[in-house]
């Protein structure tokens, strides 16, 4: 049974070394600010460019502070001494002469703040030029854009309403008054006509039925009066020839028509004569009223006709301008939009695939509208920022290629350790052993008791370091000496394992029961060393009644759980981890032989194998040792 103790903080560690950095990385900005601070205070360039163009637009300061604290972080963490740079040139910097630019208090190009003191510089000068000579903002181009569509739709409604009104009310005119009174004129004709029939009629027969289209007449002309006066209201001239008329229709009534009826009534005989001429010329009057209303209605109708001619063209005009205006305004807003952003982006789309396809050394010139300067600028500095980085890693990379070197060294002294182990180490080993075994066959029972206890101690230990030696080697071999995975049937390794087991089954009357095992890929030999292990803890540590173990394994996602079962002594929970450390022994080793490496050369194999192994702490009656192993691709939730 095998263990592992927590492993303590190994001091000078990670840890150190993240404090190391954290320390330096802490220093170098503070230090750099400190001098570039007081090299452009002395010098008083810089400053007062700031102070210049802060009136004009202070936002590339604020979007380039990030990148200054950011480069000096890089120079800092990269650039030996870049911390102390500044704070021993600072004081020769101050008294330099005023307006000597950025690189008064800077080192020489390339050596350490000097270097991020020129690059900030240069970033701030492109991001202001950039700023500066760029057109308007999106959203000082698109609320002009909006204004002149918003002016030109209430312009376009306004003429349009205007005239479609003049439309409608010429329309209206012709509709609804001219031609319905001149309807109303024509009925108004053929009641006088009634009237005058009606009369004439009776005046010559005497007979009362003849008067019924008189009396009619008089109704209708009621009716069409009352129509005509509602609809020539806005018709002066002929509201005035509607009055003569009536005028003339009320003399032929006074003088001809009801005299005429009066007579007939009260002689009871026809009328002829004079009586019926002096009638005739009466209602001629009447009829040339009646032509002159009409004559007028058809002159007012011939105007509104015109009128509404004349509006349906200037609607149709109207209508024509406003599409073709509609139709400029969108060639011209897309034309401004195609110069002043689709260009300037695609420009900026070009410059960042450049940057994308690996050339991080090109510039992005950022242009067009503000937003777009604004993306143009955060590209650059994104690209100048992985320039540092690619530099960091760069070197990273160098001395990860030297701690490779190291390694690959050191395993190969490792592999020649474990060779001379495995050879050299051994071979005076066996002969301490052979030796020490001769001495106890030959001198047995003839030395005191003494001298045999220390032959047996001698004999032991040789044969314990050899076991050692052995286990030490397999341990190491594991996952170094890799043979071809291939699918292995875990119910085979099972009974393998246990016919390994043969004696130690017989001896302690062993049962196992076996669920459905599945197929895995593996390497056949350390997955039955594994098995092997787990089958010798359960048989070795076993309780007062015959080991009994159980092996199920179920698919969970992409792994199948395994659990080893037995109703052995058990394991607490405390000693969960510390079982599965090389060489932790619970137990006194003439209790229980063994070297204490089972258990870890089984986390190892799982391990390699790309799973894991604990032991299930929930169990309170003997052990259960739980491990993973991946599926195999494709594999269905089937067992073997």
């Amino acid at each position: 049974m095998t263990g592992r103790p927590g492993a303590a903080p190994v001091p000078g560690g990670a840890d150190a070394d993240g404090a190391g950095l954290t320390s330096a990385g802490g220093a170098g900005p503070e230090a750099g600010a400190a001098g570039t601070a007081a090299d452009t205070g002395a010098a008083g360039t810089a400053a007062d460019t700031g102070a210049g163009l802060a009136g004009i637009d202070p936002d590339p300061d604020a979007e380039l502070a990030e990148f200054e604290q950011d480069a000096g972080h890089e120079l800092t963490v990269t650039g030996p001494g870049a911390g102390a740079g500044p704070a021993e040139t600072g004081p020769a910097t101050d008294a330099g002469p005023a307006g000597t630019g950025p690189g008064t208090g800077a080192a020489p190009a390339g050596t350490g703040p000097g270097t991020g003191a020129e690059v900030v510089t240069t970033t701030r000068a492109r991001a202001m030029a950039a700023r500066l000579a760029g057109g308007w903002p999106l959203r000082r181009t698109f609320l002009v854009g909006f204004v002149i569509v918003t002016l030109f739709s209430l312009a376009a409604i306004v003429v349009g309403g205007t005239a479609l009104a003049n439309l409608a009310s010429a329309r209206d005119r012709v509709v609804n008054k001219i031609d319905p009174a001149a309807f109303r004129t024509s009925q108004l004709g053929i009641a006088y006509l009634n009237q005058e029939t009606g009369v004439r009629g009776y005046a010559l027969s005497a007979r009362p039925t003849f008067l019924a289209p008189y009396t009619d007449g008089l109704a209708q002309e009621r009716r069409q009066v009352s129509a005509l006066r509602r609809l020539l209201s806005g018709l002066p001239a002929a509201s005035a020839d509607l009055t003569q008329v009536t005028a003339r229709a009320g003399i032929w009534r006074a003088r001809y028509a009801e005299p005429t009826i009066r007579q007939v009534r009260t002689t009871g005989k026809p009328v002829t004569g004079a009586t019926t001429n002096q009638g005739k010329a009466e209602f001629d009057a009447l009829r040339a009223a009646l032509g002159g209303l009409q004559a007028d209605l058809a002159s007012e109708r011939g105007q509104a006709v015109a009128g509404l001619n004349g509006s349906a063209t200037t609607l149709n005009a109207i209508c024509l301008g406003i599409g073709v205006s509609l139709l400029v305004i969108l060639m011209v807003l897309a034309f401004s939009l195609e110069i002043s952003v689709i260009r300037p982006l695609s420009r900026l789309a070009a410059d960042a695939r450049k940057v994308a396809d690996g050339n991080f050394t090109h510039h992005v010139d950022p242009g067009g509208p503000q937003e777009v300067r604004t993306v143009g600028i955060d590209v650059n500095r994104m690209r100048e920022r992985i320039l540092a980085e690619l530099s960091a890693v760069r070197a990273a990379h160098a001395s990860l290629e030297a701690r490779t070197e190291d390694l690959q060294r050191s395993n190969a002294e490792l592999e020649q350790f474990a060779y001379v182990a495995s050879h050299d180490l051994q071979e005076p080993l066996r002969k301490v052993a052979s030796f020490c075994q001769l001495l106890q066959r030959r001198y047995a029972g003839r030395l005191d008791e003494k001298a045999d206890q220390y032959i047996e101690h001698a004999v032991d230990g040789a044969k314990r370091m050899q076991q050692l030696i052995n286990d030490l080697l397999a341990f190491s071999r594991v996952g170094r000496t890799a043979e071809r995975r291939e699918e292995v049937s875990c119910a085979v390794l099972l009974a393998q394992a246990w016919a390994n087991l043969g004696p130690a089954v017989r001896a302690s009357h062993a049962t196992i029961e076996v669920g459905d095992l599945p197929v895995v890929l593996g390497e056949t030999s350390l997955l039955t060393a594994v098995f092997q292990n787990l089958l010798s803890n359960a048989l070795k540590f076993a309780g007062e009644q015959p080991p009994r173990i159980s092996v199920s394994a179920r698919r969970e996602g992409e792994q199948w759980l395994f659990s080893f079962s037995d109703n052995g002594m058990g394991i607490p929970a405390e000693y969960a981890e510390r079982i599965f450390v090389i060489f932790q022994r619970l137990h006194d080793r003439a209790a229980y032989p063994g070297t204490g490496i089972g258990l870890a050369m089984c986390r190892k194999i799982i391990e390699y194998h790309g799973g894991r192994i604990w032991l299930d702490t929930t169990v309170t009656s003997g052990a259960r040792f739980c491990f993973t192993l991946p599926a195999r691709p494709g594999d269905a939730d089937a067992h073997d």
